[in-house]
């Protein structure tokens, strides 16, 4: 039975993967309510089950409202909700976006309608590996982490690997790299952390959503397709939220934090990494290396991204009340699925940007 409920778990995730790159043409239709409102979203592929979820429990909700989303990374919800590049369809375009690395400057002057950034949810970046016979948690120092996604570690006996975990000694394997070719909000909270701690890496790469990776690492898109391709490879380690590890049942290793501590991903590490951060006025905030003790420090916040003028009053109503809903009721099942509830802090400023939504 396990082992069916595995298999299950794993065709579940690919074909959200598969969902991540269809086209217009091919992706299941989703029609307005008689004398309601469809909204069309688009983006990050980290919170897309939560996402499901709350637009699924909204609909019921709210039946005069549908919500349409298609997982397809941070970088095409941008691009799709800046909406003027040439090889976008009228059915590309969208009412929202998604991504969990906000959006530049450059990008938000791009959109003549305006901007509003609203952070939604967070969650933690995890390192899953598939090495059934390391007996214990496999702990990653700073360094190790850094070597392994810049290349320079290559096997898993390596001496830098073998420091903290002795029951690699024996492990004569090479380490499968698996990493997103999609431009990835995921990405970029790693690549921000690995820019924090590794003065090669942010002189080579920086923090970005898009990553000419080093070596011969395996590419695919989505979390979905990264948590697939470690459970279907042994040897294999990378990156992915921590919610899409747990679906699959994936291990997942320590990461030493600022403090020097080996800590595990959970909900109550990742709040230690949120702590009683402040947002500032454009609602942008990042975490490449939190600090305390306890922290877990691969934390990202993810943002919906909402015009600031729909110029349609039912369209930017029906906005406001979705998305207050994802930032109140919607909050309580987000731990369920591994993502991380937003405390008040994030909370009050976060609905005051959905409510300047317009017009009124």
């Amino acid at each position: 039975m396990r082992r069916i409920l595995c298999a299950l778990s794993i065709s579940a995730l690919l074909a959200l993967c598969a969902s991540c790159g269809r086209s217009a043409a091919t992706r299941p239709k989703v029609e307005a309510p008689p004398g309601g409102v469809l909204l069309r979203g688009a983006g990050a592929t980290f919170p897309a089950p939560l996402y499901e979820e709350w637009f699924r429990a909204y609909q019921k909700e709210h039946p005069q409202t549908a919500v349409a989303y298609d997982a397809v990374g941070s970088g095409a919800g941008v691009k799709r909700f800046i909406g003027k590049s040439t090889d976008l369809t009228q059915e590309d375009l969208v009412d929202f976006g998604a991504s969990d690395a906000a959006m530049t400057d450059a990008e938000i002057a791009a959109v003549e309608r305006g901007v509003r950034l609203v952070p939604m949810t967070a969650g933690a970046v995890v390192l899953a590996y598939n090495l059934p016979e390391l007996q214990d948690d496999l702990k990653l120092t700073r360094a190790a982490l850094g070597g392994i996604f810049l290349g320079e570690i290559t096997r898993w006996d390596d001496p830098k690997l073998v420091a903290t975990n002795p029951g690699l000694k024996n492990a004569a394997m090479t380490i499968a790299l698996v990493v997103r070719r999609d431009a990835s909000g995921t990405t970029y909270a790693l690549a921000n952390h690995l820019s924090a701690i590794s003065e090669e890496w942010r002189g080579r790469f920086g923090a970005a959503q898009l990553v000419d990776w080093p070596g011969e690492a395996m590419r695919v898109d989505g979390n979905a397709g990264v948590a697939g391709r470690i459970k279907q490879s042994l040897g294999s380690i990378g990156y992915v939220e921590l919610g899409f590890a747990r679906r699959l049942g994936l291990t997942t290793a320590r990461l030493e934090n600022r403090a020097g501590r080996f800590i595990r991903a959970t909900v109550q590490s990742g709040r230690a990494a949120l702590g009683a951060a402040r947002l500032p006025d454009n609602l942008r905030l990042f975490l490449p290396d939190p600090a305390g003790p306890d922290s877990y420090p691969i934390v990202t916040l993810s943002w919906v991204l909402l015009y600031k003028d729909y110029g349609d009053l039912q369209k930017a109503a029906a906005v406001r009340d979705l998305f207050k809903w994802c930032l109140s009721d919607g909050q309580a099942s987000g731990e369920e699925l591994g993502y991380l509830r937003l405390g008040s802090n994030i909370v009050a400023p976060a609905t005051a940007a959905v409510e300047s939504v317009g017009p009124k």
